[in-house]
């Protein structure tokens, strides 16, 4: 006799750092919910990242800190994070000091991670 063992496997949980003000943001969450995600939302201006938690992300975006900066934001500006001098480090922390250098949105799933710029590039993740 034989037996099939079925693998109930769940899929990677999916987050979304989320500016609801942003509307690539808004279009992202709405492209993953139309798709049957309801993603873990987490409003990262309200409880920003830690850098080791930048450092995360980072890794899954393969990018690196100055990649994942908002250069039109005038904390960019007014902290002078234009400078190459900058080390990584320094611009995490200003990314966690103003969570509004952060682009935006970044979806997570598993260890994979891509910004909604433009939203239909969640996609890659799904």
């Amino acid at each position: 006799m034989r037996v099939r063992i079925r693998c109930h496997c769940t899929q990677a949980m999916v987050v979304i750092y989320h500016n609801p003000r942003c509307s690539k943001s808004r279009q992202t969450l709405e492209l993953l919910r139309a798709r049957g995600i309801e993603p873990e939302i987490i409003p990262y201006l309200d409880n920003p990242p830690d850098p080791a938690a930048l450092r995360e992300l980072l890794g899954k975006l393969g990018m690196n800190a100055r990649q994942l900066l908002r250069k039109g934001e005038p904390e960019y500006r007014s902290l002078g994070l234009g400078n190459p001098d900058y080390s990584e480090a320094q611009i995490l922390a200003a990314m966690n000091a103003h969570p509004r250098l952060i682009e935006r949105p970044i979806v997570v799933r598993g260890e994979r991670a891509v910004l909604g710029r433009p939203p239909e590039n969640v996609l890659e993740l799904l």
